[in-house]
Formats: C-alpha cells, structure tokens, sequence
C-alpha cells in the first residue's frame, strides 16, 4: 500500500479518526484507535469521487504536518474539519 502516513488523532465519539492517503488508488484510509490504545482498526476507504473535500483537506492535513513550520492549532483546526467531514460523509451514506 502506498500511503503518505496517518494523521489526524482527533476524540471523535469514543474513537479516534486516523486519515491516511493512498495516492495510488486516490482514496482516503479510515482508522480509528482507542483512546490510549496503539492498536489501530481499519473502518474503510472513500473514494476521491466519493468526497473529494474530504480528500482534499486530508492531503493538505498531510502536508501541514511534514510541514518544516508545522503549526500545531491550524493542524488540529484542519484536522477538526476532517472529523466532521467524514462524519458527515457517514450520516449521508
């Protein structure tokens, strides 16, 4: 699998979303983890045609954190959008 890595460790219910991205097949990786596990559970993969909002802000969420000026409260600000994005994208499909 070709992923640039898993960001995005936002308390979502009682889960934490981790987004990834496969450039290859142009998907977003869903996985949470237990709060304090490091055990993490795959959910799925959305399709860039799916939601491409939400593929577009996990890219840009990718790349804010290789970041050499990384800026941890716009990561957690665009991370929050990922959240609820996928949140979204659940309740509607």
């Amino acid at each position: 699998m070709n992923c640039q890595g898993i960001f995005g460790r936002t308390k979502f219910i009682d889960m934490n979303k981790l987004f990834a991205i496969d450039e290859k097949t142009e998907e977003v990786i869903v996985s949470e983890s237990p709060k304090g596990s490091k055990t993490i559970h795959f959910i799925e993969r959305v399709a860039k045609k799916d939601n491409a909002e939400l593929y577009d802000s996990v890219i840009k969420l990718t790349d804010m954190a290789r970041a050499a000026d990384f800026d941890l409260k716009e990561f957690k600000s665009l991370d929050k959008t990922c959240q609820v994005l996928y949140r979204v994208y659940r309740e509607n499909n």
